[in-house]
C-alpha cells in the first residue's frame, strides 16, 4: 500500500485552543488513535518542535505531519465468528453484520471480531491483511446490525474510502425510537462530547457537519418506527441526532435512558442493544465503476421488539 504524503497545516482561528490530536483528526483522514501513534513517535511537529497529543495548538501555528505506515495487525483468524456474506468478488466483500459483533480488534475486544472472522474465511488478500484494520473502510457499532462493505485489496480500499469521504455512499437505516419522532432533516454540527470521551454531541460551538434525513414509517404506542438516510456519516450520527431531538433509539445503552413506560423499558431490556439496523448500502464498485446496492431486512429480534411495541406485550 502506498504511504500517505507528508502534510503541512496552519492552525485556523476556529481551531485555536484545540488539542493537537483533535485538531489533526478534524483536518486529516486518519483516526485519532493513529494520529496519537504518530505524535508519540515524533512524526508531528508544531513550529518545529514535538508536542504531546494533549497539547493545545494556537491560531497561526505551523504543524508538520509525517505519516507512518499502518500498524501491523495482531488479529488472527478465528473460526466460528458468525456473520452472513451477501456478496464477494476479487475486490470487495459485503456482509450482513449481526448486532453484538465488534468490527475490528480494539482494547477490550482482542478477538471474536468481524476482522477475525474475515481472516478465517480467507477474505483478506495480500498485503492488506497485515494492516491494523485490514480492508475496513467504515464500521457499524457493536449493537447495530446490517450491511457493511469491506475492501479485499489496498486499491479497492482507497477508492471506497474516497467515496465515504465524499459522502456519495447511499445508506439507509431502520430504527425503533422511544417517543413520537418527527419527520424531517437534522443538519447540525457534530463532535466529541467535551466531558465524556465515549459520546458525541451536536451541542458544540464548532465541529463537522452532520446531516440525517428521518422518515416516519409507523407510529407505535409510545414509540416510532423510522428510516434514517445519511447524507454524512459521522460516528454515532443517527444515535446522537435521534437522542438529542428527544426520541432516543430504543435500547441504546449510551445515548438513551430507561423509558418511563415500564412496557417500553421491558421491550428494550429484552432486545439488549440499540434497535438500529443498516438496511441499505449503495456504492460505486471500485473496479467496474458500476453502482452496487445491497439490502438486508431487519433481524428477528428487531421485528420481535416492533411486534411487542405494537401489541403492548409485557411478557
Amino acid at each position: 500500500m502506498s504511504s500517505r504524503p507528508p502534510a503541512i497545516l496552519v492552525v485556523p482561528r476556529d481551531a485555536g485552543g484545540s488539542r493537537l490530536d483533535r485538531f489533526l483528526a478534524g483536518a486529516l483522514d486518519a483516526s485519532r488513535s493513529e494520529l496519537q501513534r504518530w505524535i508519540a513517535a515524533g512524526r508531528v511537529t508544531v513550529e518545529g518542535s514535538t508536542r504531546s497529543a494533549s497539547a493545545h495548538v494556537r491560531e497561526g501555528e505551523r504543524v508538520e505531519v509525517e505519516p507512518m505506515p499502518p500498524a501491523t495487525s495482531e488479529a488472527r483468524p478465528e473460526e466460528g465468528v458468525l456473520f452472513t456474506v451477501l456478496y464477494v468478488d476479487d475486490d470487495v466483500v459485503v456482509v450482513d453484520k449481526p448486532a453484538g459483533l465488534v468490527v475490528h480488534p480494539a482494547r477490550g475486544h482482542a478477538g471474536g471480531t468481524l476482522v477475525n472472522g474475515l481472516l478465517a474465511r480467507g477474505l483478506f488478500r495480500g498485503e492488506d491483511s497485515a494492516d491494523e484494520r485490514p480492508g475496513i473502510v467504515h464500521r457499524l457499532d457493536k449493537g447495530t446490525s446490517g450491511v457493511m462493505v469491506v475492501a479485499r485489496t489496498p486499491e479497492a480500499r482507497e477508492k471506497l474510502k474516497a467515496q465515504f469521504q465524499a459522502h456519495s455512499i447511499e445508506r439507509a437505516y431502520r430504527a425503533l425510537v422511544v417517543g413520537e419522532a418527527r419527520q424531517g432533516t437534522h443538519d447540525t454540527l457534530h463532535g466529541r462530547h467535551p466531558r465524556d470521551r465515549l459520546r458525541f454531541t451536536t451541542r458544540l460551538p464548532r465541529g463537522k457537519r452532520a446531516v440525517t434525513h428521518v422518515r416516519v414509517l409507523g407510529r407505535l404506542p409510545g414509540a416510532t418506527h423510522v428510516e434514517c438516510t445519511l447524507q454524512t456519516g459521522r460516528t454515532h450520527q443517527i444515535r446522537v441526532h435521534l437522542s438529542e431531538s428527544g426520541t432516543p433509539v430504543l435500547g441504546d445503552p449510551l445515548y438513551g435512558k430507561p423509558p418511563r413506560d415500564e412496557r417500553i423499558r421491558a421491550v428494550g431490556d429484552r432486545l439488549g442493544h440499540q434497535a438500529l439496523h443498516a438496511r441499505l448500502l449503495g456504492f460505486v464498485h471500485p473496479t467496474t465503476g458500476r453502482l452496487a446496492r445491497f439490502e438486508s431486512d431487519p433481524p428477528a429480534d428487531f421485528l420481535e421488539a416492533m411486534r411487542a411495541l405494537l401489541d403492548g406485550d409485557e411478557s
